[in-house]
């Protein structure tokens, strides 16, 4: 068993070795740009981690751990675009830097290595992995599209939200788990476990993001600070401040949207602190904890086989970017 900065170094050796091609450098140096700006692999070492539990790492492992980072990505830079986003790890995004159309195709490629990758799976397993890795790419573009309907609506319920935030974030924790677990031998059973685990600690993970957009530290986060208040994204903050508000309020919310960024950004603050839906949030966040950890205390794993994994998770529910 290895904890997740021993595996994190040796994804890292692994996805250095395998390059994009040189030419049109036009195509493939953004690509390069945005996998090495430095983010955190959960997703490929939850994967690593997961297939430890029932076996030594093998080359399924490490080929689909690498076609889940190029199909995050593959994700984020296109998610980019459509929220018109300037900055990703504190440096411009992909399409702020080259272009919109570049940025497409550069995203469209690496989805494509992904696949390059599931098919180096051996013919026992490849069949029931890219079967379930293509369910969760069909959920996260559902949850892309609602995150953008949602964005014209003035208003929608909780259980919408956690809907979209299910499918367009928290699945992909979820499958990183449950293809781990299924290529090295754990029964449905549990493979099943660990993928509700992962959604769970997906969404406390999301939960998580949307509380460190507006009360964040912009140095740490990386990201613009407000910028789904900029952007009248929906998130638990929005969402429950006006499902909270009375309707003297929701009217005065309507009124920030012509604001200035930075007038927008402070009077919408002070409402959900008025409103207090920040105490809400982290509720909700430890809600999600909870329930995580009671999914991997259910798996049918020996404890000593769970340290690094339960460490991890704290580790995530309590950061700063």
């Amino acid at each position: 068993m290895h904890s997740f900065d021993e595996l994190l170094l040796g994804f890292e050796d692994f996805f250095s070795s395998h390059r994009f091609p040189e030419q049109p450098a036009t195509l493939y140096e953004p690509c390069s740009y945005l996998l090495h700006m430095g983010g955190k692999r959960i997703r490929p070492v939850l994967c690593l981690m997961s297939h430890e539990l029932f076996a030594d790492l093998n080359q399924n492992a490490w080929n689909t751990a690498m076609a889940i980072e190029l199909f995050h990505n593959f994700t984020l830079m296109h998610d980019d675009i459509m929220d018109k986003a300037p900055l990703r790890r504190g440096q411009k995004t992909v399409h702020e830097k080259y272009s919109v159309p570049t940025a497409i195709l550069s995203g469209d490629v690496m989805n494509i290595f992904a696949y390059e990758h599931l098919n180096k799976v051996d013919s026992q397993h490849i069949h029931s992995v890219i079967q379930f890795f293509n369910k969760t790419a069909i959920e996260i573009c559902e949850g892309q599209q609602l995150d953008m309907d949602y964005e014209k609506k003035e208003a929608v319920e909780m259980s919408e939200y956690l809907h979209m935030i299910t499918l367009k974030t928290s699945v992909l924790l979820g499958t990183s788990m449950k293809l781990g677990a299924m290529l090295g031998g754990a029964t449905d059973g549990c493979s099943t476990i660990l993928y509700q685990f992962g959604k769970s600690l997906g969404l406390a993970f999301q939960l998580m993001d949307d509380y460190l957009d507006v009360y964040g530290d912009a140095n740490k986060t990386g990201k613009q600070n407000g910028g789904d208040i900029l952007s009248d994204k929906k998130t638990f903050l929005s969402t429950k401040a006006y499902a909270l508000a009375s309707l003297e309020q929701r009217n005065e919310l309507a009124t920030y949207k012509s604001l200035p960024s930075d007038e927008k950004v402070q009077k919408t603050k002070a409402l959900f602190s008025t409103l207090e839906v920040d105490k809400l949030l982290k509720e909700e966040i430890e809600n999600y904890s909870e329930q995580a950890f009671a999914y991997l205390e259910k798996a049918p794993i020996l404890s000593k086989r769970k340290v690094y994994l339960h460490a991890l998770a704290k580790k995530l529910l309590h950061r700063e970017h």
